[in-house]
Order: C-alpha cells, then sequence, then structure tokens
C-alpha cells in the first residue's frame, strides 16, 4: 500500500553564522535575522531524507512538506532542497524563529494538514524532527499527532523499516544508549526522527526545476499562519562565557581529575 508521508520541516539559521539575541517591539528576536542567511531545519531534513528513502522503496508513494517560515526566506532555501528530491510542498507564511509558542505552531501544523486535499489518514505517515535547532522543544510533532488524532507515536526514531506483512518495524531511542524495536501494524503514525542513517541525497537539477514549478505557485498563494503565544520572556542574551586557566607542572593525573571534579561541583 502506498503512503502519505507528511514531512513537517521549518528553517534555521546557518549554523556558521553568529546569532545574537536581541529584544524587539514584537518580542525576543535576532539581530539582523531577516538577513541572515537560513537552511532546512537538520532534525527536519533526516525526516525528509528517510521519507524519501521509504517512498523510492514503496511505488505510489507521496511526499508533501509542510512548513511555516517567512514566504521569502523559505523560497530561498527550497530551491536548494527541492533538487533533493521530488516532493510537494504545503506553506505557510508565519514567523520562522525559535521564540514561537510550540502550542501554536503545532495548531498551525494540524491545520494545515486537515486542509490537504485527498488526505487518506489510513495511507498517513507524519514524519518530522525529534526536535528543532531553533526551538529544541520537542513536543512539537507529538502535538500534531495528537491534534490530528493520531495515538501512535515514535519519537527519537533512528530507523525504519516495513516488513513482508506491510507491518512498520521502528528503532527508537531509549535511556542508557540502547534502543527499542517496536512495530506498528498499520499507518497513520507519528515518527519524530532524531539522525536517522542516511546520508544526504546529491543534487538533481532536473527534480529541482520540476519541483519548483509546482512550489512557486504554492508560494505565492501561501496562507498567513498568525502565531498567537502567552509567552513572556525577561530578557534576551548569550551565555556568559567562564574561563579559569591554571598552569601546572608535574601534578599527577589522578590529583589533575580530582581538582576538575572539586571545581565542578562548586
Amino acid at each position: 500500500m502506498p503512503y502519505q508521508i507528511i514531512v513537517c520541516g521549518g528553517l534555521a539559521p546557518d549554523p556558521l553564522q553568529t546569532l545574537e539575541p536581541v529584544t524587539t517591539p514584537a518580542g525576543p528576536g535576532l539581530k539582523n535575522e531577516l538577513m541572515l542567511p537560513a537552511v532546512f531545519d537538520p532534525w527536519a531534513g533526516h525526516a525528509l531524507y528517510e521519507a524519501a528513502n521509504l517512498a523510492k522503496n514503496v511505488p505510489g508513494s507521496v511526499i508533501k512538506v509542510v512548513s511555516i517560515a517567512p514566504k521569502a526566506k523559505l523560497q530561498q532555501v527550497m530551491m536548494t532542497v527541492a533538487q533533493k528530491l521530488p516532493f510537494e510542498l504545503v506553506p505557510l507564511d508565519g514567523p520562522g524563529g525559535g521564540f514561537t509558542d510550540s502550542a501554536s505552531v503545532a495548531t498551525a501544523l494540524a491545520d494545515a494538514i486537515a486542509a490537504i486535499p485527498g488526505l487518506d489518514k489510513s495511507q498517513m505517515l507524519l514524519f518530522g524532527g525529534w526536535e528543532s535547532a531553533t526551538r529544541g522543544a520537542g513536543v512539537v510533532m507529538q502535538m500534531v499527532g495528537e491534534k490530528l488524532g493520531i495515538t501512535e507515536q515514535f519519537l527519537a526514531v533512528d530507523e525504519l523499516k516495513v516488513d513482508e506483512s506491510g507491518a512498520l518495524i521502528i528503532k527508537e531511542r531509549v535511556e542508557g544508549g540502547r534502543h527499542q524495536v517496536s512495530k506498528c501494524a498499520a499507518p497513520p503514525a507519528v515518527l519524530a526522527w532524531a539522525t536517522g542513517n542516511l546520508p544526504e541525497p546529491s543534487n538533481h537539477p532536473q527534480t529541482g526545476m520540476a519541483n519548483m514549478r509546482a512550489m512557486m505557485p504554492a508560494l505565492q498563494k501561501a496562507k498567513a499562519a498568525a502565531l498567537t503565544s502567552t509567552l513572556s520572556y525577561a530578557s534576551v542574551a548569550l551565555p556568559a562565557v567562564t574561563r579559569q586557566t591554571k598552569i601546572v607542572k608535574d601534578v599527577p593525573a589522578a590529583q589533575i581529575a580530582q581538582e576538575l571534579a572539586d571545581w565542578i561541583k562548586q
């Protein structure tokens, strides 16, 4: 049975950039945020590449990417991502920073997914990042699943296989560096991905051009996502840097380790 794979993923500032938090009239933000180059969220990227692998192995499967971000930024990033694999974009024009409320983001995503024409929940797999490079809340995918009525949820997923009966064999991270293997008989299901184990697909310009022909009209018609939030921040600032240096000679390693342990306890 082919799958309808929905991948939720936003944008994140390029990790090579220096990020400086500031307080704006609209609340906390990043200095020169609109000027910062953006990338597709790395956590969501793992989910997208795993979705591409699954769709390739199950003929007839389709991938739709639902994303909340400033429309102009989303267009720039999608010009690169679109070359990796075929998918349909469902864009929402909204804030893309890390200071948005997870509950309002989940509501907007769930509403956009529910409104997708021809969506069949009996074939739907909801993919996304276990966490986010901008928010790191680790709760958005669960809330989206609950709002869509999907109770089969798997978090910190590293591997997905389909057995002979069509059941999903899912490997999740658990405590102690171990994995839990679960079996899900059939969709719908939510899979929030950790790192997965697939490399980033290579660029394919023909795929990119085919994707962009459908993406450009979708971006022009992107609905505004007004994310409401009751959160408030007293201040935003870079973490304080503390450095204490001590130069010693001829000191046993055990003594150095003990001094480090005592310093950390303080």
